[in-house]
């Protein structure tokens, strides 16, 4: 039998093999999420090359980042169930391995059209990692406290793909063209999956199933309301064929009960639907300024691609700087506290972003990155964990899957409005100006929504 100091060193050793199992499997779940997110964010900085290169006007260009938003966020749902009935980390790896020929056929891609459909290609592949990783988290750190903390590292590689992404995207395609930004990542994806392999399995597979005709619904509903955003000249058909597709999507789900894909009852969680409702109005602000910024730099010859892309560091920076630190700051503020300042200081940001004349002066349009970047750290990691910490770990995946499709919902509509206010206006000034101020509309709603919660 050990003694008292050997009992206490073998606990010693004990913690310390948990703390180095769990730095393993956050750095496998945090990799793969960053590569999700570093496609994205450097789509942006290309958007204007692509603009040029395939002679296509904004009005299609557009279609390259709301097509992946679209596909990432109709499938998110089914993503968020398939990760709960074959298994977390399963799924993960199909959506890393699906990874390769998405951005194979936006890189060797020879028209727009074969290009939209290389990244919708990948917004599958997101659909498929972004709630198997969250809900992994979910499940494999149970002390609260230390999940928080997994969730803000977590959340904070979006702030580390926007730290990464906009540099090297603007790099890429100064050096190799905008097919760079595509093509270098491919190789990432197979080491992401070798890492993603020392994943634990998890899996919650009591009375679910597979929720095909919801999903067709989802589907066609958020199509038709994306169409509508984007300006149509059918927009009214748009709505009111989105408004048919969304009553079909609740009937469906109503007869499904349980085994849905969205059970009704766990939208009557108030702090799951509060989350979902914070995190689509944080997104419409943010991807709409992602998507306008950098465009307007190179348009108006402000900013060249790659000096556009070291120009957004101040809003990624301080992000990935205080991410981590939400979960503490959760504990000590309360988290409602928390998500509400980071939504009001994100809406501050657009309006101080939106009162300069197409990114200029660039120490105006820099504030209001900063103010837009601290605000998305006070806001993204706490609203994560309120909405996965509303369930039952068996709904983790749903969860998860709930919270990022109204992320990519939100961002989905916000690029689409704001690149057709942009257009309606001239692709000027005002246009650029009123297009922000509707973002920062929204986000101060998600902000009350947030406080009076």
């Amino acid at each position: 039998m050990c003694d008292n100091g050997e009992n206490e060193d073998l606990l010693t050793g004990m913690v310390v093999a948990t703390c180095d199992l769990e730095r393993r499997w956050l750095w496998a779940l945090c990799l793969a999420v960053l590569l999700v997110q570093v496609d994205t964010s450097v789509v942006n900085l290309a958007v204007r090359a692509i603009e040029v290169a395939l002679r296509a006007p904004v009005a299609t260009v557009r279609w390259v980042v709301a097509a992946y938003n679209l596909a990432y966020a109709a499938l998110l749902l089914s993503g968020g169930t398939l990760a709960d009935l074959l298994g977390r980390r399963r799924i993960a790896l199909l959506g890393l391995g699906i990874f390769t020929a998405g951005c194979a056929v936006a890189g060797l891609a020879p028209t727009m059209g074969v290009l939209i459909t290389g990244r919708v290609i990948s917004g599958v592949r997101a659909a498929l990692i972004l709630p198997a990783t969250l809900a992994l988290v979910r499940v494999l750190w149970h002390e609260p406290a230390r999940r928080a903390h997994a969730i803000g590292v977590w959340a904070g590689m979006n702030g580390a793909a926007f730290v990464i992404g906009p540099p090297l995207g603007g790099f890429l395609v100064t050096v190799t063209g905008w097919r760079g930004i595509f093509l270098v990542t491919v190789p990432l994806g197979l080491v992401a999956a070798w890492a993603a392999r020392s994943l634990p399995e998890s899996r919650a597979q009591a009375g679910r199933h597979l929720d095909l005709a919801g999903q067709a619904w989802a589907i066609c509903a958020l199509g038709a309301f994306t169409y509508a955003a984007a300006g149509s000249p059918h927009a009214a058909v748009a709505i009111l064929a989105g408004i048919t597709a969304s009553l079909g999507f609740f009937i469906v789900e109503r007869r499904a009960g349980a085994a849905a894909m969205v059970p009704l009852a766990l939208l009557r969680q108030g702090a799951l639907t509060d989350a979902v409702g914070v995190a689509a109005a944080m997104t419409f602000g943010m991807y709409g300024l992602l998507f306008l910024v950098p465009l307007v730099w190179q348009r108006f010859g402000i900013l060249t691609v790659g000096e556009a892309g070291f120009a957004l560091l101040p809003m990624s920076v301080i992000f990935v700087a205080l991410s981590h630190k939400t979960g503490r700051w959760s504990a000590r503020f309360g988290a409602k506290a928390l998500i509400g300042s980071g939504m009001a200081l994100i809406a501050m940001g657009l309006a101080v972003v939106s009162l300069s004349r197409v990114g200029a002066p660039l120490a105006l349009a820099e504030g209001g990155l900063a103010l837009t970047g601290l605000g998305m750290a006070l806001a993204t990691g706490p609203n994560l964990a309120l909405a996965t910490g509303a369930v039952t770990p068996e709904r983790s995946g749903t969860a998860s899957a709930l919270a990022n499709t109204a992320r990519m919902v939100g961002a989905t509509f916000g690029v689409a409005v704001a690149a057709t206010m942009y257009g309606a206006s001239g692709a000027g000034p005002l246009g650029f100006a009123w297009a922000l101020r509707m973002g920062a509309l929204v986000v101060a709603a998600g902000a009350v929504l947030a406080l009076c919660a």
